[in-house]
């Protein structure tokens, strides 16, 4: 028996060396699906996003000087700054890939405030967080400011307090150079990304044309779902959009502006004398040239020539 399992495989075995038989066709491929990131929702939004009900939402606490005392003595004694911030939004926020420093027009802003406290720029922890996690790390005590285009509105000044203006940006488009689209309502139907509880979300999520929202943690995600054809264009502020342009040059912003969109640094709600305290920051950052040296490093050719935004006080 077991001479005859040896000469029927030394058959087989000679039958496949001597033939190559027929090829086999590989199975059809009808569509190559392309990895979506992480966490892709829909409009994701509070139930009063969309409210902007109440009184001068941009009317920050007057500044009081910059002594080192309460909220600030504190932040001295641990020895550094703990900064929420974006590392994925170029010009803004992002992590530069030679020196793997955090850069931006954010991260000058935040250093601003280390400066003040320390004496030195560099006394700052930057924490890298999604820009729906914004309101929950400074409620829970997890950093002392968040400064990550931060829109200034009601339904966030519930539950953070905010400076004084310091960017004024306004929501555009961002598509395909080939795209006929030129604003939103020419979206109608249409996929349309932007972050998890942004106020660009909201705008798309409400707008008359119902575009379809689509939801990310990160506005980098946004622009890989836009190079893969996964949603129609990308919509927020004209900032974002232009550090999206200047990485891709096969993609444009189109459309005037429909939204104003007024950055503050986001700090704990209780932590009053911080507010007056990088408020008086930014009255110095406003005066002393920094902030248009900031602009015009990362912004000048890229945006309207632009002045620091004036801020209101209650």
């Amino acid at each position: 028996m077991k001479r005859l399992f040896g000469i029927l495989g030394v058959a087989l075995l000679a039958t496949a060396c001597g033939s190559a038989g027929t090829p086999v066709d590989p199975a059809p491929v009808a569509e190559v699906i392309r990895p979506q990131p992480a966490h892709v929702g829909g409009a994701d939004l509070k139930p009063d996003a969309a409210k902007n009900d109440c009184d001068r939402p941009l009317a920050s606490l007057a500044p009081q000087g910059k002594s080192i005392t309460g909220t600030m003595a504190k932040i001295k004694e641990r020895g550094h700054l703990i900064a929420g911030v974006d590392q994925t939004t170029f010009l803004f926020g992002f992590r530069n890939p030679v020196s793997g420093d955090l850069e931006g027009f954010d991260i000058d802003m935040a250093k601003q405030v280390a400066k003040a406290i320390f004496g030195d720029e560099n006394k700052i922890r930057f924490r890298a967080i999604p820009s729906k996690q914004r309101e929950d790390v400074l409620k829970e005590k997890q950093v002392d400011i968040v400064v990550r285009t931060y829109s200034i509105n009601c339904s966030r000044l519930k539950d953070v307090a905010f400076s004084s203006v310091y960017y004024q940006a306004g929501q555009r488009i961002l598509v395909d150079k080939d795209s006929r689209v030129k604003s939103l309502p020419d979206l109608a139907n249409k996929k349309v990304c932007a972050t998890k509880t942004s106020t660009s979300l909201t705008a798309i999520a409400t707008n008359p044309a119902k575009p379809v929202p689509v939801s990310v943690d990160n506005w980098s995600d946004c622009l890989v779902m836009l190079q893969q054809g996964q949603v129609d264009a990308v919509s927020t502020d004209d900032v974002i959009l232009a550090g999206m342009a200047a990485q891709d040059p096969t993609v444009r912003v189109v459309g005037d502006a429909f939204t104003t969109e007024s950055y503050g640094i986001g700090i704990p709600k209780e932590n009053e004398d911080m507010v007056r305290f990088v408020n008086a920051v930014l009255e110095d950052v406003r005066g002393n040239g920094t902030w248009k040296q900031s602009y015009d490093h990362w912004l000048g050719g890229r945006l309207q020539p632009a002045d620091p935004p004036q801020p209101a006080y209650k």
